[in-house]
């Protein structure tokens, strides 16, 4: 491997790792648009493995809009990326696969402002912002991404959910 293959592997790496956590980031900050624009036009993302949805990225974008207003507090942590691209005889191709562990602590949206104050765990007038996780969730992702005209997009997202801590469990 020469040492420009090594850095434009290096790069392709980086451009991957922003677009994982891009995906994080949407999804956490509920930016819908962002989060389609990280998928190839034939995009998809399968959530059936934690409960969801499966079909493609725009419609699970609208899917993800509705079933996130239950959270309005979530933070996705995505780690120990693994990060295996195409290899062509010794340079990188334009596909990529990526599997990912993350953790998903996230607040259910108070019924009114009285039941907030009055629930063990979360927020209260002198705590501004503080609020513990009503649910978390923890699996792996494997993403498929194909080099494209705008760089690294997403083909797939498919979830495996390992074990989730419920309200009441």
């Amino acid at each position: 491997m020469t040492q420009r293959v090594a850095l434009a592997t290096v790069l392709d790496r980086l451009a991957i790792d922003a677009v994982i956590t891009g995906y994080a980031v949407a999804v956490d900050d509920g930016a819908w648009s962002d989060y389609g624009a990280l998928f190839t036009p034939d995009g998809r993302a399968d959530y059936r493995g934690a409960g969801g949805a499966e079909g493609p990225a725009d419609e699970i974008a609208r899917w993800l809009e509705e079933t996130m207003r239950l959270f309005p507090v979530r933070q996705h942590l995505i780690v120990n990326r693994r990060i295996d691209l195409e290899d062509l005889g010794g340079y990188t191709g334009d596909r990529a696969e990526v599997r990912a562990d993350y953790l998903n602590p996230m607040c259910l949206a108070p019924k009114r402002a009285a039941d907030e104050a009055d629930t063990p765990g979360r927020a209260d007038s002198g705590q501004l912002g503080v609020a513990t996780p009503d649910f978390v969730t923890g699996g792996r992702y494997t993403f498929e991404l194909h080099r494209a005209e705008p760089g690294w997009l997403i083909r797939t997202v498919t979830v495996h959910e390992k074990w989730r801590r419920a309200p009441g469990a």
